[in-house]
């Protein structure tokens, strides 16, 4: 995928990695960067075309792909994350991550692929985590959602082939967005995560590991899980 001349959207570009994706496609040539955001005005990057875009809204996803028919690169970007725990979170905000992180991704992607088709194939990029990857004490209706983006990557890699959308996938670890605010751990520079990812593909990568963490992640999935987990290993009701 040539990224130069290319016609990219990204969506959830008025912040965090968004916006760092909008930023470094501008700095490498795109001819149109269009910046989709639930509310454009938030966008302030110069240089980018602003787009309403809801992912959750059938009729906004629509509108967006009729007014940027000429995309030859597609960043689903947008997500959200709640902390709902899957046993006793609010079900309400579970359901909004999937319908957000998973349903808006495939409803993006189904929009667009006939225009990626006619303008000669073009290319995919999802935003994953390695949360699709791994169990914690909270998030893991955001992890869940992030898991079926990663099945849904694969699946739609498939389902281009024959008609020649490159369909690249994106793990990262935490990154300093807003939705990382407030969590005292080491954080990814989103433009580090864009720069890396567009890296990837100009490639042709299927795949871009963003960190170290989402590296030695991907590698545990062959283990054991005990390794991952060994805090359940031998759980006891207790007395």
């Amino acid at each position: 995928m040539q990224i130069e001349n290319s016609v990219a959207l990204v969506t959830g570009a008025n912040r965090g990695i968004g916006r760092a994706f909008a930023e470094e496609l501008l700095r490498r040539g795109a001819h149109t960067v269009y910046a989709a955001a639930r509310r454009p005005e938030t966008v302030d990057l110069p240089g980018v075309i602003p787009l309403q875009l809801d992912v959750t809204d059938p009729a906004q996803v629509a509108a967006a792909a009729e007014a940027a028919s000429d995309t030859t690169l597609l960043v689903n970007n947008a997500g959200i994350s709640t902390y709902a725990k899957l046993v006793t979170g609010d079900l309400t905000d579970i359901r909004r991550e999937m319908d957000t992180n998973y349903y808006g991704s495939l409803a993006m992607v189904r929009a667009f692929a006939p225009h990626l088709a006619r303008n000669g194939g073009g290319a995919v990029l999802n935003v994953l985590s390695v949360m699709a990857w791994l169990g914690y004490e909270h998030s893991n209706g955001y992890g869940a959602s992030k898991a079926a983006l990663w099945a849904l990557t694969n699946g739609i890699r498939v389902e281009l082939i024959e008609q020649g959308t490159q369909v690249t996938g994106l793990l990262l670890a935490s990154t300093d967005t807003d939705m990382m605010a407030g969590i005292d751990v080491a954080k990814n520079r989103p433009e580090d995560v864009a720069r890396v990812a567009l890296d990837g593909v100009a490639a042709g990568a299927l795949e871009v590991l963003a960190d170290e963490i989402s590296v030695g992640l991907k590698a545990s999935l062959a283990q054991n899980p005990a390794v991952l987990y060994p805090q359940a290993v031998g759980v006891r009701p207790p007395a």
